[in-house]
Parts: structure tokens; C-alpha cells; sequence
């Protein structure tokens, strides 16, 4: 059994204290939460980093809360508070239905919202998810924050807009009245990596679509999302035409490589397919049905 290379540690008290901490144990150190995705690449040497600074006693990045018109989740907010939130549950249904799905409940107790973010997996849920819903993340170094757009955020595979100095500390969503959302996965088996995914967000008003956002993962789609779909919607009726129209635009923008998962055509019908029935249940949900 192949184990880490050794590595040194720290324990960070704040969000000042580790970046310090970063800024002392230099380039080849990295942050540590839940550890479910970075453990693994140290046990098969694909990453050797010489320092972990553990993050998981600082309070400043905990907490599910409402600032204004937006819906704040803290960096070390774990999968199962996501799944279980009362806040997240009134405005997005997309988020339970996602977390449900995602990997099994010894993961979700451990693994982190702003891990799951930073690990730019290209068949990462949550990045389907917070790309569907625009959402955005705050960055902090030691110099001050910023706020990058989450369709921003993921430059490549495994590749973020946070750099080496810095720390993710937020992912904040806007409320949207009226907004129905959904989460459809089609998976090998129960807790896989997806085959194929997508999330959606419908507001419906006087009949026609005034806003509607598109998120799919493990498909190709540029920054996880399907801003022609999306356009193509707005200020139509949710018609089932109108919807598979979209659902088409947005598989088209897709591009899926064959795989142990699947061959690409296959993940190319799944895009359009479970992006339909992701923007139905929306689209159904906030119009009351």
C-alpha cells in the first residue's frame, strides 16, 4: 500500500493565521479540510506537499446564513450542513438533491463545500451547481479580498483562480423569488462520479421565463455552463418545445470525451436529456406545480 511522502503540519486558528502560515511554508504548502480529495493524490504521490495547514478549527469560514439578497455558505461548511439546511432548502432544492448524490454519508460528514470548489474537479456536482445558479466565491490573501464570479472561477481541470497565497473563504448565491430548481445525475452506481449531470434554476413570470440559469458537469461544458441555452429561454413560455429547444443548446455546447463511463455520444444525449428534465421540474416548481 502506497503512502504520503512525509509532510509537515500546522494548525491554523483564523483566516490571518493561515495565511501566514502559507506565507511561511511557501509554495509547496497546502490547505487541508476535509482532505477527501487531496489525502488520496498524497497516498499515490500525484501531490507531495512539503506543509499542510489544517484550517478545520477556524470558526470565520463556518455558517450557512442570509447578508441582503444573497445566501453566504462558509468555506469549511460541510456537504451534510449543505443537505440539511433549512436556509438552502427554502431557496434552492438544487442544493439537497445534488448533496443526496454525492459520494456517501462518511464523505458528506467530512468533505467541504470550499473543497469540493478549489478541487476544480471536471465532474465536480457542486460546480455544476454553483455554476447553474451564478453564484460567486470571496478569496482572501493577506493583502485584503476579492469576489470572482463562480462561471469565472475554474480556469482548467484541477486549476482555480485561487493562487498559492490565498484561501477561498465564501461561496455566496443570490436570492431569486420565485426561482424552482432541480438536480438531475445519471452515475454508475450509488456515490459515483457522474456520468453525466445537470442543475438548473426557473423563474417564471406572467407566463414567460424572466431568468433561468444552466449547470452541467462531466460533459465538457466550458465553465460548467450553458449561457446560449440560457439566453435562448429567456422571455419565452416554459413550453416543452421551448424547454427541449434549450436542453439541445446546451448539449451542443457540450463536449464529452469516451471514457470508462461512457462513449461521448452517450454523454452528449444525456446532457440534453437531464438538462430537460432539470428545467421541466424548475420551470414546474416556480409556476407552484
Amino acid at each position: 500500500m502506497q503512502t504520503p511522502a512525509p509532510v509537515g503540519y500546522a494548525k491554523a486558528t483564523s483566516v490571518s493565521d493561515a495565511l501566514a502560515l502559507l506565507k511561511k511554508h511557501g509554495e509547496d504548502s497546502r490547505i487541508v479540510a476535509g482532505g477527501h480529495s487531496l489525502i488520496p493524490m498524497m497516498r499515490l504521490r500525484i501531490a507531495a506537499p512539503e506543509a499542510l495547514i489544517d484550517i478545520n478549527d477556524v470558526a470565520e469560514l463556518k455558517g450557512i446564513s442570509i447578508e441582503g439578497n444573497e445566501i453566504v455558505i462558509g468555506a469549511m461548511v460541510r456537504h451534510a450542513e449543505v443537505l440539511s439546511s433549512p436556509i438552502l432548502a427554502e431557496h434552492y432544492a438544487i442544493f439537497r438533491e445534488a448533496e443526496k448524490l454525492i459520494a456517501d454519508p462518511i464523505v458528506r460528514n467530512r468533505g467541504t463545500i470550499g473543497g469540493s470548489m478549489c478541487q476544480a474537479d471536471p465532474s465536480e456536482d457542486l460546480s455544476a451547481v454553483g455554476a447553474a445558479l451564478k453564484g460567486s466565491v470571496v478569496i482572501q490573501s493577506a493583502s485584503g479580498s476579492r469576489t470572482v464570479a463562480l462561471r469565472d472561477f475554474h480556469e482548467g481541470p484541477y486549476m482555480t483562480k485561487v493562487a498559492q497565497t490565498e484561501i477561498l473563504t465564501q461561496v455566496r448565491f443570490p436570492i431569486r423569488p420565485g426561482a424552482g430548481s432541480a438536480y438531475e445525475k445519471v452515475e454508475r452506481r450509488v456515490g459515483d462520479w457522474p456520468v453525466a449531470s445537470a442543475g438548473t434554476y426557473v423563474v417564471v413570470s406572467n407566463g414567460v421565463v424572466a431568468d433561468c440559469g444552466i449547470g452541467l458537469t462531466a460533459v465538457g461544458a466550458e465553465h460548467f455552463c450553458a449561457p446560449e441555452a440560457e439566453a435562448f429561454l429567456i422571455g419565452k413560455e416554459p413550453t416543452e418545445e421551448n424547454l427541449s429547444a434549450a436542453a439541445q443548446l446546451a448539449a451542443d455546447a457540450c463536449n464529452p470525451f469516451s471514457d470508462q463511463r461512457g462513449p461521448a455520444d452517450y454523454k452528449k444525449h444525456l446532457a440534453h436529456e437531464l438538462t430537460l428534465r432539470a428545467l421541466r421540474r424548475s420551470a414546474a416548481a416556480s409556476q407552484g406545480a
